[in-house]
């Protein structure tokens, strides 16, 4: 099991931790950043110089047959349900379980922070199915203040549909 999880740990950029799923859920990391934790987890690859993630061999069928290029999970309504629909019903509870998340005021709702609830979850079930959960805090990015106009987001992120 060790070997899996030091196989899976070298495949991507930054590893799951719960100071990373707050930056997330409190807005001070871009929506491109998180799409890009998930197209990893889901095997999409980076492709230069054309700069868009394609499926790999790795990546699931349920994904790679509905999207040919990684989805804007965040900024794109059917590829955030789509993300909902592949988390495993006894996952679903995985911001409140894991994190004791109680979720946002009801002012503070709109498209994107529920999108973006929805991926943390997926990378909590991801996180427990893979058991690659780091314990080390300080492998985050640099947290960015969160966005001006929180319903639009951090500058360069796609524009919400």
């Amino acid at each position: 099991m060790n070997e899996k999880k030091n196989s899976l740990e070298n495949k991507f950029t930054w590893p799951i931790c719960e100071e990373l799923l707050f930056l997330i859920l409190e807005d001070k990391i871009s929506d491109v950043f998180v799409c890009e934790l998930i197209w990893e987890r889901l095997f999409y690859i980076k492709e230069q110089p054309i700069d868009a993630w394609l499926p790999s061999a790795l990546t699931p069928s349920y994904w790679s047959e509905k999207f040919v290029e990684a989805p804007q999970i965040i900024s794109e309504r059917i590829a955030s349900i789509h993300l909902t629909r592949s988390i495993p019903k006894h996952h679903k509870q995985g911001l409140k379980n894991y994190l004791n998340f109680e979720g946002y005021k009801i002012n503070e709702l709109y498209p994107r922070r529920t999108r973006r609830a929805t991926a943390v979850n997926w990378l909590i079930y991801w996180a427990i199915e893979n058991k690659s959960f780091s314990n080390d805090n300080n492998l985050i990015p640099s947290p960015c203040s969160p966005p001006l106009n929180p319903v639009k987001g951090h500058f360069g992120d796609p524009e919400i549909k």
